[in-house]
């Protein structure tokens, strides 16, 4: 049955009156009433994905009839008590394993893995609490880039402007949930890919502390930087999300034993006395005007809502960048060793010997900035080259992760921007690495410190793009994060702007 107000949302063309604006708790309410089904959610999810999807291209692969189908089961047996997350659409980042659902990490190496056999510990969590999934989104070949156009399928576009890019790698990710095409989505984060293109496609996005999610079933990148987190629209979403998908896993061995805290009610403390830090290296002269002039307006209303804040200094942050591509380079370049044609992965059709297999397969099947990282960290491990790069970088990380503990001994939260600019046009920098690179460079040191962050949209440019505010916290400190951030959330309207979907369409 389908009432008056959601009978509204099919009579109008425009997204801001649809669905997708209404709260987690207030659509599990209209469930229970039984003026919407799960039905008509998974129908609102696939009605926009065929509106918009062929401008924005987050999808690479659609989940349709299984969620169709699952969506009627949920409706038979909805009764009683159930999870907030009961029912509600979610897209997955194509990095992570569904069982049953092709999982393509947006590369012609495994372009053919149509049948995974299990799901991801964070896809059984899921599973666990009813959620449907729509399908599987586009990023950044094996996670690697930070716009989403390294992707063997499609480059994705930036819903608030499509001839720009929606960051990356999980670019497909934040630009399903900023087009309204899912009520939010999971994706990874490396060196700051959920964190960047949240603040690129004006979303909120979590990188949690490494190993309060596990890892299992995610494909790996760089095994010591990776992490698992959700998008959403608003801070509230995004902590039940979380709630989801925490806990340690005997599957990861890296997953943290830790105790989780109820990061819903963390959300109904106020900031007042809260006592921030503002890296003067987050706001030096490579940070665009208009994103510094938005994280000091952010900075005066934490003010008016009774935090202080103070400069501080990160002072070996200079040095993430280069620590970070040779570790995670080497990293990679370990990884996607098992990629090579005859255990996992594309095969050639040549008629070749057997090492020419591995040669042949690994050159068509890997894009041009796979092969890059790889060349770089294969170099980084190599006799000769360890201590001088590899070693060296470990030992710059450890000065990392300390700069953030002495700031914390004094501090509950760090503030910043999330990025030095926002979102640039598709093609700009792509045949740049160094450029494209530098986009990570004030998200990269949260990762060496496997300290968790989130990014939420704090304005928007004179041309119209988002701006992130990334606030920084202690180690599983994620509470103070969400209390921070919802504090400023339910002070300013950021995260009701939406975007209007223009630009180029072809």
């Amino acid at each position: 049955m389908v009432n008056s107000v959601y009978q509204q949302y099919w009579n109008k063309e425009v997204i801001n009156l649809s669905l997708f604006d209404y709260t987690l708790k207030e659509l599990q309410q209209m469930l229970h009433k039984k003026e919407i089904s799960v039905s008509d959610l998974v129908d609102t999810s696939f009605k926009r994905i065929n509106e918009v999807d062929d401008k924005v291209k987050a999808f690479i692969t659609l989940n349709e009839e299984e969620a169709r189908r699952q969506a009627k089961e949920l409706d038979e047996k909805l009764n009683g008590e159930t999870s907030i997350l009961y029912g509600m659409p979610i897209g997955i980042k194509d990095n992570i394993v569904t069982k049953g659902l092709r999982t393509t990490s947006a590369s012609r190496m495994l372009d053919n893995f149509n049948d995974p056999l299990y799901d991801a510990t964070v896809i059984q969590k899921l599973n666990d609490v009813n959620t449907v999934t729509i399908g599987k989104l586009n990023l950044d070949e094996f996670a690697m880039g930070s716009s989403t156009e390294t992707s063997f399928y499609n480059k994705t576009r930036n819903p608030w402007n499509l001839d720009y890019v929606p960051g990356g790698s999980s670019g497909g990710s934040a630009a399903s949930v900023a087009a309204g095409e899912v009520f939010f989505s999971l994706g990874s984060d490396t060196g700051g890919s959920i964190r960047q293109p949240a603040a690129f496609s004006g979303v909120v996005g979590l990188k949690p502390t490494y190993g309060l999610v596990s890892r299992f079933g995610l494909i790996a990148f760089a095994s010591s930087l990776d992490q698992i987190g959700p998008i959403t629209r608003t801070v509230e979403d995004n902590a039940h999300l979380l709630q989801a998908i925490v806990g340690v896993d005997k599957l990861d061995a890296t997953s943290a034993n830790v105790d989780v805290p109820n990061y819903s009610e963390a959300l109904q403390q106020d900031v007042k006395g809260l006592r921030i830090g503002v890296p003067k290296e987050y706001l030096d002269e490579g940070v665009n005007a208009e994103v510094k002039e938005a994280v000091m307006a952010a900075l005066k209303k934490y003010e008016e809502l009774g935090a202080t804040w103070e400069e501080v200094s990160l002072p070996h942050s200079k040095y993430a960048l280069a620590a970070y591509y040779l570790l995670s380079s080497s990293e990679a370049s370990a990884n996607l060793a098992r990629f090579d044609g005859i255990r996992y992965g594309h095969r050639t059709d040549k008629k070749v010997d057997m090492i020419d297999v591995y040669k042949e397969s690994r050159a068509e099947a890997f894009g041009e900035e796979v092969k890059r990282r790889i060349m770089l960290g294969t170099f980084a491990l190599s006799s000769g080259y360890y201590d001088a790069y590899y070693k060296k970088a470990q030992k710059v990380r450890t000065l990392i992760k300390n700069d953030f503990e002495k700031v914390f001994e004094n501090y509950d939260v760090i503030i910043g921007p999330t990025t030095p600019t926002v979102a640039f046009k598709i093609g700009e920098n792509v045949d740049d690495p160094l450029t494209m690179y530098a986009q990570d460079i004030l998200t990269i040191p949260i990762n060496l410190a496997g300290v968790p962050a989130i990014s939420i949209p704090c304005g928007l440019t004179e041309a119209g793009l988002p701006i992130g505010l990334q606030i920084i916290g202690k180690h599983f400190d994620e509470a103070t994060i969400y209390r921070t951030a919802y504090a400023f959330e339910q002070a300013t309207d950021h995260h009701k702007k939406r975007p209007a979907l223009g630009g180029a369409s072809e």
